[in-house]
């Protein structure tokens, strides 16, 4: 019997293997378990995903992360350490190669012209540094927003699973949405121009 693991080759008596401790007699109980007859399920393979439409993927994939226990709030902590990690790193080649390029400068074998652009390639690190800024800042105001609204969805699904009628969510007093026309656009239009005298 090879093991489904690491592909070595065991004696069928082995309840483990020996290489990597896999359980072997588990294995044997489901191959045993499955009915030769059965037909194989296309739509659980990868050519079927290839031909869903973008909202069922976005579905599946939402299903996928809440059976993973991914959260929005935790895709939103998970965003914020990334840019902390990248704008570090930025910080930290700028450093390096401000350093490096000054050790090769004072060499003194590096002609003016050269020494002028050896001195400015620390630069290369701002690139890092703002893509990781921008991943904080979208982390901590974008995404803030993005949970919220999850949390939202969340409380509705929850609302019409136990029967009852979702309620209007809060209302937004920060958020003012100004209007496109006014009641009396139409009817004052003659009061800006001058009137006609009879």
């Amino acid at each position: 019997m090879f093991c489904p693991q690491c592909g070595s080759t065991q004696n069928d008596e082995l309840k483990f293997c020996k290489s990597c401790g896999v359980n072997l007699d588990a294995v044997r109980q489901a191959a045993a378990m499955r009915d030769p007859r059965e037909k194989f399920d296309w739509s659980r393979t990868w050519v079927a995903e290839m031909f869903l439409s973008e909202s069922e993927r976005k579905r599946r994939k939402e299903q996928i992360e809440r059976e993973r226990g991914i959260t929005p709030t935790m895709k939103r902590y998970t965003e914020i350490k990334a840019g902390v990690i990248t704008s570090s790193v930025g910080v930290g080649v700028m450093i390096v190669l401000y350093f490096l390029m000054q050790g090769i400068i004072l060499s003194g074998q590096s002609s003016p012209s050269d020494a002028a652009i050896l001195s400015r390639l620390w630069v290369a690190g701002v690139i890092p540094f703002f893509v990781g800024l921008a991943l904080i800042i979208n982390g901590v105001f974008v995404s803030k927003r993005q949970v919220e609204i999850a949390r939202q969805e969340a409380q509705t699904e929850v609302l019409r699973s136990a029967g009852e009628k979702p309620a209007l969510r809060p209302a937004d007093t920060a958020e003012f949405i100004p209007p496109g026309f006014g009641v009396t656009e139409d009817t004052t239009k003659h009061l800006g121009s001058p009137s006609r005298k009879r």
